[in-house]
């Protein structure tokens, strides 16, 4: 479904982008207004799905993760940047409007990681919530699924870790402090810019960069290890703040950061350019041509060990600077080991239940 690019308040997507899956997409043949108006739902809607599996491997060798779980698909947060746009579009959706307002809610999540842990063959290998969309999404609130699988991981002693940018987090607090007690969470806080007229463009709906380090100054005040990730960084928007937000970071507790450098695959390429069009029409070349010079003059880059920090000159400055960043205000810290010697399945005292 391809509608009239606008701005709309509390999203980052201006339209709908047609979905490549899909054998029929509407478009106005007649925008100057002889069709009748084409209305859409711009509410936010759940939709309910119950999947076979719940974790997956990630086969990629450069995320840094080795399995994950996604309660829910699509995101509210509305990070114009994100990855998991497309993905989207596996479910029959949109990368763009669609990704923001349809999310689709797996109300079985908790069961299903409960039977995966209690697979004969599993042993204890991290497992990453929001790989794809954050476990902490405004959809948390209403059904809860994340702390639910936070209950299951403390149950069966299993190490998880965690990537949001929502602080809602702190909900869990109780069950994070549990499972840090035994080494068995590393929370990942990601802040993209501290300019709040930024962020509101960039993620209108996630929570302010002050809310996001007061979160991780409350995790890390009782001793739950925490990275902050300055991902992505945006080459001509964001990364002059690199400095700012490593030492922000540090004095809310952070002890270690990580980085990747804006790519855009798949649909990202047009949706970016839109907004980044609309948004930052002075900045827009800039930082069209900066984010292709970190990737062999393309927007994307799918080559392994590569598309994520870039390589050419620009790729090499941020590096350089988020390193010496790094090394000035984190003292180049890393996170503690988490704990793998603690699991404890339960051959498969819940599998009567599938």
């Amino acid at each position: 479904m391809h509608e009239h690019k606008k701005n709309i308040k509390g999203r980052a997507a201006g339209y709908n982008s047609p979905n490549k899956f899909s054998s029929k997409n509407y478009a106005f043949d007649h925008i100057e207004g002889i069709d009748e108006p084409f209305y859409s739902n711009e509410n936010t809607q759940y939709l309910t799905e119950t999947p076979a599996t719940i974790v997956h491997k990630v086969n990629s060798p450069d995320v840094g993760l080795a399995y994950s779980l996604n309660a829910y698909q699509g995101c509210e947060h509305g990070c114009i940047y994100c990855y998991a746009r497309n993905s989207h579009e596996y479910w029959g959706y949109s990368a763009g409007l669609d990704f923001e307002r349809k999310i689709i809610v797996k109300k079985n999540a908790p069961e299903l990681l409960e039977a995966f842990l209690n697979k004969p063959k599993w042993t204890a290998t991290p497992i990453t919530i929001s790989g794809n969309t954050d476990c902490y999404q405004p959809a948390e609130r209403k059904f809860e699924l994340t702390r639910k699988i936070l209950e299951v991981f403390l149950k069966y002693k299993h190490p998880v870790a965690i990537i949001t940018k929502n602080s809602l987090i702190l909900r869990d607090l109780d069950l994070l402090a549990e499972l840090n007690k035994l080494d068995l969470v590393h929370v990942n806080v990601s802040i993209t810019t501290l300019e709040e007229k930024v962020r509101q463009k960039l993620e209108p709906r996630t929570s302010t960069a002050t809310n996001r380090l007061k979160t991780v100054e409350a995790l890390s005040n009782v001793g739950i290890p925490v990275n902050v990730m300055t991902a992505p960084i945006v080459p001509g928007l964001t990364d002059h703040e690199i400095p700012a937000l490593i030492k922000a970071a540090s004095e809310a507790g952070a002890v270690s950061a990580s980085y990747i450098i804006t790519r855009l695959n798949g649909t990202l390429d047009q949706l970016f350019k839109e907004w980044i069009h609309r948004e930052f029409p002075e900045k827009a070349d800039k930082v069209l041509n900066q984010i292709a010079a970190c990737h062999n003059g393309k927007l994307n880059d799918s080559r392994f060990g590569i598309r994520m920090s870039g390589e050419g000159k620009v790729a090499e400055a941020i590096r350089d600077l988020f390193r010496l960043s790094c090394k000035k205000y984190l003292n180049n810290k890393t996170l503690k080991p988490l704990n793998l010697s603690l699991f404890t399945p339960r051959n498969g005292s819940q599998l009567s239940m599938f």
